[in-house]
Protein backbone atom coordinates (compact mmCIF):
# COMPACT_ATOMS: atom_id res chain seq x y z
CA UNK A 1 0.00 0.00 0.00
CA UNK A 2 1.04 3.63 -0.72
CA UNK A 3 2.25 6.12 1.53
CA UNK A 4 0.00 8.18 0.66
CA UNK A 5 -3.12 5.97 1.16
CA UNK A 6 -1.91 4.31 4.43
CA UNK A 7 -1.85 7.80 5.86
CA UNK A 8 -5.34 8.57 4.69
CA UNK A 9 -6.46 5.51 6.26
CA UNK A 10 -4.68 6.66 9.43
CA UNK A 11 -6.86 9.82 9.48
CA UNK A 12 -9.90 8.12 8.80
CA UNK A 13 -9.66 6.08 11.64
CA UNK A 14 -8.20 9.32 13.83
CA UNK A 15 -11.16 11.17 12.32
CA UNK A 16 -13.84 8.11 13.58
CA UNK A 17 -11.88 8.13 16.93
CA UNK A 18 -10.36 4.70 16.84
CA UNK A 19 -6.87 6.19 17.84
CA UNK A 20 -5.47 3.19 18.91
CA UNK A 21 -5.79 1.74 15.03
CA UNK A 22 -4.60 5.23 13.65
CA UNK A 23 -1.69 4.85 15.72
CA UNK A 24 -1.10 1.83 14.82
CA UNK A 25 -0.94 3.18 11.16
CA UNK A 26 0.44 6.38 11.67
CA UNK A 27 3.39 4.62 13.05
CA UNK A 28 4.22 2.47 9.64
CA UNK A 29 3.53 6.26 7.39
CA UNK A 30 6.19 7.13 10.03
CA UNK A 31 8.65 4.46 9.67
CA UNK A 32 8.36 5.34 6.09
CA UNK A 33 9.02 9.15 6.49
CA UNK A 34 10.79 9.48 9.90
CA UNK A 35 11.47 12.81 9.13
CA UNK A 36 7.63 14.53 8.37
CA UNK A 37 6.82 16.25 11.30
CA UNK A 38 3.22 16.48 10.54
CA UNK A 39 3.09 12.55 10.40
CA UNK A 40 4.51 12.47 13.70
CA UNK A 41 2.49 14.71 15.43
CA UNK A 42 -0.55 12.83 14.30
CA UNK A 43 0.98 9.78 15.64
CA UNK A 44 1.43 11.88 19.27
CA UNK A 45 -2.18 12.92 19.08
CA UNK A 46 -3.38 9.23 18.05
CA UNK A 47 -1.01 7.93 21.33
CA UNK A 48 -2.76 10.68 23.31
CA UNK A 49 -6.20 10.12 22.90
CA UNK A 50 -5.73 6.21 23.21
CA UNK A 51 -4.28 6.53 26.80
CA UNK A 52 -0.78 5.76 25.83
CA UNK A 53 0.64 9.03 27.60
CA UNK A 54 4.34 7.56 27.63
CA UNK A 55 4.48 6.98 23.81
CA UNK A 56 2.62 10.51 23.40
CA UNK A 57 5.19 12.13 25.73
CA UNK A 58 8.12 10.67 23.31
CA UNK A 59 7.00 11.48 20.26
CA UNK A 60 6.40 15.38 21.22
CA UNK A 61 9.98 15.44 22.70
CA UNK A 62 11.03 14.14 19.24
CA UNK A 63 8.90 17.01 17.42
CA UNK A 64 10.04 19.75 19.73
CA UNK A 65 13.89 18.91 19.44
CA UNK A 66 13.38 19.15 15.96
CA UNK A 67 11.36 22.33 15.71
CA UNK A 68 11.25 23.93 18.85
CA UNK A 69 8.69 26.54 17.82
CA UNK A 70 5.89 23.64 17.27
CA UNK A 71 3.42 25.86 19.37
CA UNK A 72 0.66 22.66 18.89
CA UNK A 73 3.22 20.20 20.21
CA UNK A 74 4.31 21.99 23.05
CA UNK A 75 0.57 22.44 24.33
CA UNK A 76 0.41 18.52 24.15
CA UNK A 77 3.22 17.82 25.74
CA UNK A 78 1.54 20.31 28.69
CA UNK A 79 -1.04 18.65 28.50
CA UNK A 80 -0.16 15.11 28.23
CA UNK A 81 2.92 15.73 31.84
CA UNK A 82 -1.05 17.33 33.52
CA UNK A 83 -2.85 14.00 32.31
CA UNK A 84 0.14 11.58 33.52
CA UNK A 85 -0.42 14.15 36.74
CA UNK A 86 3.23 15.88 36.29
CA UNK A 87 1.30 19.35 36.34
CA UNK A 88 5.04 20.93 37.62
CA UNK A 89 6.70 19.87 34.73
CA UNK A 90 3.73 20.74 32.52
CA UNK A 91 3.48 24.18 33.49
CA UNK A 92 6.86 25.70 31.58
CA UNK A 93 5.02 24.00 28.58
CA UNK A 94 1.77 25.48 28.73
CA UNK A 95 3.21 29.03 29.43
CA UNK A 96 5.17 29.07 26.60
CA UNK A 97 2.06 27.30 24.40
CA UNK A 98 0.34 30.22 25.42
CA UNK A 99 3.16 32.85 24.92
CA UNK A 100 4.02 31.07 21.19
CA UNK A 101 -0.25 31.48 20.08
CA UNK A 102 -0.79 34.67 22.18
CA UNK A 103 -3.68 32.46 23.66
CA UNK A 104 -4.80 31.60 27.50
CA UNK A 105 -3.94 27.99 28.13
Amino acid sequence: MAVHDEYRRAAFYFDSKAYADAARLFEGVLAEEPANLSVRLMLARSYYHSAQLGRAEAELHRILEADPAEDYARLMLGRTLERQGRAEEARPHLRLAAAMTGEDV
